[in-house]
């Protein structure tokens, strides 16, 4: 432990130390302590006693403040003892890396006086880290004519231990083709490689699978362990093929850089990588190979630069095609290089017919035109063509005369009109060539029929429609122009009675509009369809069907029938029996009801609407069931009338009513007096019924005679006729709304006609003013009974603010 000033280590933060301070301590700051520890080393353990090999006794320890201080302070001072003692987890591959040496530099500090030391921790290596694969599967391909003794190298496995606990070994599971051979570099790692024993026969076993391990020298050893998978690869015996020994071409001084001159190709009857073919120059000057390029996958010769027939009439080259094995072939490839060509040739038409009808058959002739170019030899033989995306085609009928034909099918509906370029190329090199552009104009004919718009079409229409409610539309297209694209509508059948049909439903013939004829009834006829016809206006018209299929809804149109009880001959109610000893529950009859609605508008309900004893029976909501609900008392009367209403789910509902007589005895003979001897008990509130309507009639009447009375009695002692002009035209009131009373809202359900002549006195007269009145009054009168008129001095009336609404039976 301890050590000498021959180590020293930047003064760091101890710069900031005054200068007069450094003689002090100086010499301090040249020790050095040294303690080996294993990495991994447990918290708490101790590396070595500090305080001791300072020199310091254990009372120094507390007394002048021992400790350590780091970056990172893994270790700590047991302020009883003096010794260092690990804080913190060691893995010396985590805080020196690959270092093969790892030191942990610490400073020892004390004071009174203040002294610093130097502490250097070595971290020793331990085997706690096993060799490691980078893959888990190492995949090769061989080939089986590679010959024996050939090695292949393999990754190695690393480990991140040092010196005798990093990789030492390699061994490979048994393989009688392959063996393994361990490569040793110069600073001391191994490489695995795998030699090949015997040859491989790829016609025997395909694949061979291996298994190499990787074992450290710690003790006990780690190791790891990789899976190799060998391919074996089928021997390249078939060279690549050229097409030619030798290829000609010549082309034009004027072909741009970049064209393409050549194509080559080379064919190899093997399969894989040993048909993949590239290809090289070989034997080549340099010269050319500035000139052209050769594309290696697709043998395509490109010229790199502009060609100039005075520098070099011809270029030769020699082209190599290697397969994927490493076989190869060669061929020559000659480039001539051929002068300009100056003189452009020209279209002349002769003949041109600018509008086709569609649906014209293939070789109809659309235009004659000829050529003429004023060079001569192949600079002046001229051809021509035309773009690939028209429906024509060029004939040549005679020298430099050319027919335009048709190629294919014209439908005007898709293409209106072509626009057809025509160029002529002559054989000069380079080729110049002009072109020219026609219109050629596509006539109608009528071959597309009218198309609806949908396959087939299905309306609901509520019943109880108004006659002549528009209900559908159908519609369809045609493409085709005037006549040929007009569609007219038209019903061709129905499974409606043939004559009955026009009654039901027509068709508009220009809109497709469909118009219900009459009010469909949906318990008649709840469903019916039509084939309707879409027909064009050309020749011969075509046309096209859709089937129109209309649902009838249903409304609650229909009350309940009340089908049981049925009522007897004369109109009354049958009766029923129950026996006196029915328990609650027992079932005395069903009320049996149907509606010729459908859905909910037939959803019946069943419920008491009266009954002659409350509580005494009970009916089923939706069975009609009528059932005892408690048992007969000795008060209850033995004939029963119950009044059952049928309601059905329509909204609004509609209803019937059934009565129902019950009569409780335990045999006919017992009941037959009953129904024979006792009337019909009466209702008591019918009857309260009957006493309101018949008082109300006794107190309206003797109402009107007292008022006919009255009325009389004024008139007839009045000595002023002027009460009698309120029932002359001109002093009642006639325009503007005049409102009747309202008598409604008392006990009297009927209305008066009622004039009354306000004179100072309190009288009612019912005869005629004769006189006008010549004091301010109010009457009561006009052709609106019930309107009260104030009268002001003269001759101006006015209608009172005042006034009531009478009650209309």
């Amino acid at each position: 432990m301890g050590g000498s000033c021959t180590q020293r280590r930047p003064a760091g933060r101890r710069q900031v130390l005054f200068p007069f301070l450094l003689p002090l301590f100086y010499p301090a700051l040249c020790e050095q302590i040294r303690y080996s520890i294993p990495e991994e080393l447990a918290k708490g353990s101790v590396v070595g006693n500090l305080a001791k090999d300072l020199g310091l006794s254990v009372l120094d320890v507390s007394a002048r403040k021992l400790r350590v201080s780091a970056e990172k302070l893994l270790f700590n001072v047991d302020a009883e003892s003096g010794d260092l003692l690990v804080k913190d987890r060691i893995d010396r591959e985590q805080i020196c890396k690959e270092r093969r040496r790892c030191e942990l530099q610490l400073e020892a500090v004390v004071e009174n006086p203040l002294n610093i030391f130097h502490v250097i921790v070595v971290v020793e290596d331990i085997n706690d880290h096993a060799p490691q694969f980078d893959k888990k599967e190492i995949h090769l391909e061989i080939f089986e004519s590679v010959s024996s003794g050939t090695r292949i190298s393999l990754d190695p496995a690393t480990d991140p231990d040092i010196n005798t606990n990093s990789v030492k070994d390699y061994q490979l599971s048994p393989n009688p083709y392959f063996s393994l051979m361990v490569r040793v570099n110069s600073d001391g790692s191994k490489y695995p490689e795998l030699s090949l024993e015997k040859p491989l026969d790829r016609e025997k076993q395909r694949s061979h699978s291996l298994i190499l391990t990787a074992l450290d020298g710690g003790g006990p050893p780690r190791s790891a362990t990789a899976q190799i998978e060998i391919s074996v690869k089928d021997t390249n015996d078939n060279p690549p093929v050229f097409s030619k020994d030798e290829y000609r071409i010549s082309i034009s001084e004027n072909l741009p850089p970049g064209s393409s001159v050549l194509l080559l190709t080379a064919t190899d009857q093997d399969e894989g990588a040993n048909a993949e073919i590239h290809y090289y120059f070989r034997s080549t000057a340099q010269s050319t190979r500035h000139m052209f390029s050769l594309d290696e996958k697709t043998g395509m010769i490109k010229n790199n630069q502009s060609l100039d027939f005075e520098d070099i009439e011809r270029y030769t080259m020699e082209v190599e095609a290697k397969d994927g094995g490493g076989l190869s072939t060669q061929c020559k490839v000659i480039i001539d290089i051929l002068d300009e060509n100056d003189n452009s040739p020209e279209i002349i038409i002769t003949s041109l017919s600018d509008e086709i009808l569609e649906g014209s058959l293939p070789g109809m002739v659309v235009a004659l035109f000829k050529t003429r170019d004023r060079d001569s030899g192949g600079n002046g033989e001229v051809t021509c063509h035309i773009g690939r995306d028209v429906p024509f085609k060029i004939y040549s009928s005679s020298n430099n005369y050319y027919k335009l034909v048709t190629d294919g099918a014209l439908d005007r509906e898709q293409t209106l009109e072509y626009s057809v370029t025509i160029t002529a190329t002559d054989r000069g090199k380079p080729p110049l060539s002009s072109s020219t552009t026609i219109t050629l104009h596509i006539t109608d004919i009528n071959d597309n029929a009218p198309v609806f718009h949908q396959t087939s079409y299905v309306v609901h229409v509520a019943e109880n429609n108004p006659p002549g409610t528009s209900i559908a539309q159908v519609s369809a297209s045609d493409p085709d122009l005037g006549p040929n694209g007009h569609v007219s509508y038209s019903i061709l059948a129905s499974d409606l009675e043939p004559r009955a049909l026009s009654s039901y439903v027509s068709v508009s013939a220009q809109s497709g509009v469909v118009f219900a004829q009459r009010a469909f009834d949906h318990e008649q006829l709840r469903a019916f369809e039509l084939t309707l016809q879409a027909r064009d206006h050309g020749s011969p018209a075509l046309s096209a069907n859709v089937s129109l299929r209309v649902l009838v809804g249903d409304l609650n149109d229909n009350a309940p029938r009340v089908l049981y009880p049925a009522l007897g001959p004369d109109g009354s109610a049958l009766f029923d029996t129950v026996p006196r000893a029915a328990q609650p529950g027992y079932l005395v009859t069903k009320v049996v009801a149907v509606d010729a609605d459908s859905g909910h508008n037939a959803w019946l309900s069943y419920h008491v609407l009266q009954a002659s004893e409350p509580g005494l029976f009970s009916v089923g909501l939706r069975t009609g069931e009528v059932r005892t609900a408690r048992a007969l008392g000795d008060r209850d009367a033995a004939r029963q009338r119950l009044l059952v209403a049928v309601r059905d789910g329509g909204q609004p509902p509609l209803s019937a009513t059934a009565t129902l007589l019950l009569v409780f005895a335990d045999s006919l003979q017992e009941a037959l007096p009953d129904l024979s001897d006792h009337s019909e008990p009466t209702d008591p509130q019918a009857e309260l019924q009957f006493y309101l309507v018949v008082a109300l009639a006794l107190i309206s009447v003797l109402f009107l005679l007292a008022v006919i009375l009255a009325v009389a009695l004024h008139l007839r002692h009045s000595s002023s006729p002027a009460a009698w002009g309120c029932f002359q035209p001109g002093v009642c009131v006639k325009s503007g709304p005049v409102v009747p009373p309202n008598y409604s809202e008392g006990t009297l359900p009927y209305s008066y006609n009622l004039c009354v002549a306000h004179t100072g006195k309190t009288e009612f007269n019912f005869l005629r003013c004769s006189d006008p009145l010549h004091s301010t009054q109010d009457i009561v009168c006009g052709d609106s009974p019930g309107a009260l008129i104030p009268l002001q001095s003269g001759n101006d009336l006015t209608s009172h603010p005042e006034t009531q609404t009478p009650w209309v039976q």
